[in-house]
């Protein structure tokens, strides 16, 4: 007896015939290599539907056409490769291929003073796209950084001063006695408040770019920043990062131009738009400030 031929309904002619934008699946489960890192992702995968006739695509084809990811460093070329197989083996029914890699890239981070170091995990997501032969790449990253309030440090030393006179008036000063009220609760009666700031990160890379530049953006980011949160720390390293939180005063909209300045020098970006947000220890709300930048075309 011949064995039945299993039916594709996805083969079908369509009830109503009207193309799709985009049709696949969102979530998928699947290792990649960035950076010689083998990750842990989540990937959506999709193309259009422009046959209108046709009812739907082959999902599975997109799936195993999503193996190639495993077995290679993640470059442009590599994504761009698997999205003309999702069109490959869509001939007459998708003109337009999509990719999306969700991962954490992990880096490990010296401490500031002593030899500890540890792991960071930055949250990325890797865009692709092949439409109509045109191939596109975007990549969105998150940095983590403390951000002290200017406004709040200069409230902080005017209450240290008053306080300063308040014990100091009509009194030969001493240096043992300033010294030791400097360091006492007493004397420092007020300190600025600071926070754990996200910087979110979205770039457009060029044509010619070969490598994705996830670490080298956020090196660049964070040495724009000048307060990237810490791993493992010592209090030599504590200490500082409260000098270097000092020193480095900052409201949102001064972490944006740092960003958008820095982010102008780095390579192969040919756009980008940063958020930043000040999740703030003074009130209920955030503070959040957007910059955005596209390269002139010559």
């Amino acid at each position: 007896m011949n064995a039945l031929t299993l039916p594709d309904i996805a083969a079908q002619a369509a009830r109503q015939a009207l193309p799709l934008e985009w049709v696949g699946m969102h979530g998928i489960a699947l290792p990649v290599l960035i950076e010689g890192q083998r990750l842990a992702a989540k990937v959506d995968a999709g193309v259009s539907l422009d046959n209108g006739e046709a009812r739907g695509i082959h999902m599975s084809r997109l799936y195993l056409a999503l193996e190639k990811l495993e077995q290679r460093n993640l470059t442009p070329g590599l994504l761009r490769g698997v999205l003309q197989c999702f069109l490959d083996t869509h001939a007459d029914l998708s003109n337009n291929a999509y990719l999306n890699i969700h991962t954490s890239l992990l880096l490990k981070r010296p401490a500031l003073i002593s030899p500890l170091s540890g792991w960071k995990a930055y949250p990325v997501c890797i865009a692709a796209s092949l439409k109509n032969q045109m191939f596109h790449v975007e990549l969105t990253l998150g940095v983590q950084y403390s951000s002290t309030c200017p406004c709040s440090a200069a409230l902080a030393r005017q209450l240290i001063q008053q306080q300063f006179v308040d014990d100091f008036a009509n009194k030969s000063l001493e240096h043992a006695d300033v010294l030791a009220w400097l360091g006492s609760t007493q004397g420092i009666v007020a300190t600025p408040h600071s926070q754990r700031s996200t910087a979110q990160i979205h770039v457009h890379l060029e044509d010619f770019v070969d490598e994705l530049p996830l670490t080298a953006i956020i090196n660049d980011a964070e040495a724009a920043l000048g307060t990237a949160v810490q791993t493992a720390v010592k209090r030599a390293d504590e200490q500082a990062f409260a000098l270097a939180n000092g020193q480095n005063l900052m409201f949102c909209e001064d972490a944006a131009r740092r960003l958008n300045l820095a982010l102008r020098r780095s390579p192969g970006i040919s756009e980008f738009h940063v958020r930043v947000i000040h999740a703030e220890s003074l009130h209920a709300h955030d503070a959040v400030a957007e910059t955005h930048w596209r390269r002139e075309q010559a």
